[in-house]
């Protein structure tokens, strides 16, 4: 019988196969809401770009050994930088010339928080060395933020609004009304994809009431000046020879 090593057994492989991703259902509404704001507000933002990727309930598969375990559950919300934009069923680091995400935000839940809080952010920050990872609880509002300093996690300090700045995105991250949104660096609220819609409707509205505001004193004038014509015709003068003389 001939045995063969890992490598040579590797090498027979098809050089890429479809890992699919092995998550559990989100444990609430509220969290489905949030994950579908952090996602679909970003897609939008970075609408002309197409070097990135943006996973949502997705597994990270960092090791074979992983793989056949499937003893890790990947991020809620992860982003990863200079990388193709495609669909995906999974991020192998592997077949992704080893990149791992450069932000990963997870949703805290009864079920989750205490794995959040611990094995997950040193595997994040030791084995990942994610540059930057932040927590949320759509039920209590809890939110940190940590970015990673000499192989490290140190905390992001929050600015007066409670924000936290993100380097890797460029933005900072709030809670608005209940939910964790991305905020510009001058403080603007960054639009959902309906919000922006809608905010095209009102501006297109106040174009439409400004163009109606116009038509209307245009109209104003235009009958003043016939008014003040037919009184000078009343007179004996002829407009156009007075507007001449004047």
């Amino acid at each position: 019988m001939t045995w063969l090593t890992a490598e040579q057994f590797d090498s027979l492989l098809p050089e890429k196969v479809e890992i699919l991703s092995d998550e559990p259902e989100m444990e609430s509404s509220l969290h489905y809401l949030q994950l579908q704001i952090l996602v679909t507000t970003l897609e939008w933002l970075w609408r002309d770009r197409n070097d990135f990727f943006i996973g949502a309930n997705l597994t990270v598969y960092y090791s074979r050994q992983q793989l056949k375990k499937r003893d890790f559950k990947g991020p809620d919300f992860f982003l990863v930088k200079q990388t193709t934009k495609h669909p995906r069923t999974s991020w192998v680091v592997w077949e992704e010339e080893g990149k791992y995400p450069n932000v990963i935000i997870e949703l805290l839940s009864d079920s989750t928080a205490a794995v959040d809080r611990g094995s997950k952010k040193e595997l994040y920050q030791s084995r990942f060395q994610t540059p930057e990872y932040f927590w949320f609880s759509p039920m209590t509002q809890e939110f940190e933020g940590f970015r990673l300093v000499n192989r490290e996690y140190g905390a992001i300090a929050p600015n007066e609004q409670g924000w936290r700045w993100s380097e890797e995105l460029g933005l900072y991250l709030g809670v608005w009304v209940g939910r964790l949104r991305y905020f510009t660096a001058s403080g603007e609220l960054v639009p959902t994809p309906e919000e922006a819609a809608e905010q095209e409707i009102e501006r297109a509205e106040q174009e439409f009431q400004r163009a109606e505001q116009e038509a209307q004193r245009a109209d104003r004038e235009f009958q003043r000046a016939e008014a003040l014509a037919a009184q000078l015709r009343a007179l004996g003068m002829e407009p156009e020879k007075t507007s001449e003389n004047s």
